[in-house]
């Protein structure tokens, strides 16, 4: 809500971004594998949700699940690591940013806007990653790679279909207003992520970003009141979200954010709206047209474009 071959797990992420021309395989297939994972959260998101789960008490159980779940895979491994005041910038970011509040905003949207549409726009960092990229990180941007842009951006507006909202009806205006700030939120912690590297690898800090949103979400949760008694529908999406999707398309977010260009990275998570979309019509039985084939097609093109090695 959304950037030298990759390394492995245990390698650290100051290794040097690849130049514009030769993007790393690792880096494409841990960006491919966040699009699969993530995309997939939203629509069990939805279910749980439509299930009786309160919107925001399930972002706090997802933070807490995926944060246990790279804990106990940490301790197996022999790997956990307390962070060290180099990695505060990164923890903070992603903790706090790109977990916490976009967690806030985008559960608390999902209840307004159709699970299609709450992938779509959370998604889109890149409107926020372009003039981030040149203002703060001096990212040189290659022509193809605005084509990309404006390519995947069109993709955005053809699938979320404006013109055909009512924006009179309630709840839209906020919802769609609670989706753009959660992708505001993710850019700024790709941003701090990108600007300041982290010592730990991005698998040691897994556990402490998710602890870290579980305690910034808790006064929100607690708040809003007891959590109820869930159905069993419910628990079974949050266990899917908090030990596979979370904690692992998260883990895939960071290294791509870390391995890829920031606007590449930002242009491939486009693509999480359209697996949102795909599933959700599967799954949830949200309808199929053609402007969601189209919206598809055209992000998918800027994706093929922004990824493509230039000619030496």
């Amino acid at each position: 809500m959304s950037e030298a071959p990759a390394a492995p797990l245990a390698a650290p992420v100051t290794a040097p971004v690849a130049a514009p021309g030769a993007l790393p395989a690792a880096g494409l297939a841990q960006l491919a594998g966040s699009v699969v994972l993530l995309g997939s959260g939203w629509p069990i998101t939805k279910y749980a949700i439509s299930h009786g789960a309160p919107p925001l008490w399930f972002a706090e159980g997802r933070a807490a699940l995926s944060g246990l779940t790279a804990l106990v895979l940490l301790l197996a491994l022999r790997r956990l690591r307390l962070p060290g005041r180099a990695d505060l910038p990164a923890l903070f970011g992603v903790g706090l940013l790109q977990l916490a509040a976009f967690f806030a905003l985008s559960h608390a949207a999902v209840a307004l806007v159709p699970a299609g549409r709450t992938a779509i726009l959370s998604n889109t960092t890149t409107l926020f990653i372009l003039p981030l990229s040149l203002l703060v990180l001096h990212e040189r941007i290659a022509p193809r790679r605005w084509l990309a842009v404006l390519f995947g951006l069109a993709g955005v507006v053809v699938l979320m279909g404006p013109w055909a909202i009512d924006w009179s009806a309630p709840g839209v205006l906020l919802g769609h207003a609670l989706l753009l700030g959660a992708a505001l939120c993710w850019s700024l912690a790709i941003i701090l992520v990108r600007r300041f590297p982290a010592r730990l690898s991005m698998l040691e800090l897994l556990p402490w970003c998710f602890a870290l949103a579980a305690l910034a979400l808790l006064p929100l949760v607690l708040a809003q009141g007891p959590p109820g008694i869930w159905p069993r529908p419910a628990l079974l999406a949050m266990a899917a979200i908090g030990l596979i999707c979370g904690p692992f398309g998260t883990w895939c977010v960071m290294q791509a954010v870390v391995t890829l260009p920031a606007l590449v990275a930002s242009i491939g998570f486009l693509a999480t709206p359209a697996a949102g979309l795909l599933l959700a019509t599967l799954w949830l039985h949200e309808r199929l047209d053609a402007a969601l084939l189209s919206g598809a097609g055209l992000i998918l093109a800027g994706v093929a474009l922004a990824a493509w090695p230039a000619r030496r």
